[in-house]
């Protein structure tokens, strides 16, 4: 009997679309490039082990809701303000 972690499987798929893209250059190892914006989208690079923090996996259910995994940009895209993402990101304990 396994146990089914949802939010893991699409964490996963997540990383796997972001390290098969070009704009996965200057991006130290261990990290991972996102956008952030409502409009004007932002690259910021983030530790990949805060995609696993709970806040974060509602702003990439959010974005697969938004985006898809597919978006033409080839990045991970989220829809949200940046000063939103930056308190959240400044936050997150690891």
């Amino acid at each position: 009997m396994g146990i089914r972690l949802p939010g893991i499987v699409h964490t996963k798929q997540t990383v796997r679309r972001i390290f098969s893209t070009p704009t996965t250059t200057n991006v130290p190892k261990g990290h991972c490039a996102v956008y952030v914006g409502e409009t004007e989208m932002k690259r910021h690079v983030i530790p990949l082990l805060y995609l696993n923090h709970p806040s974060l996996q509602d702003l990439l259910s959010k974005a697969e809701e938004a985006f898809g995994f597919d978006h033409p940009s080839g990045g991970l895209t989220i829809p949200c303000r940046e000063e939103a993402f930056t308190n959240l990101t400044h936050s997150v304990k690891l």
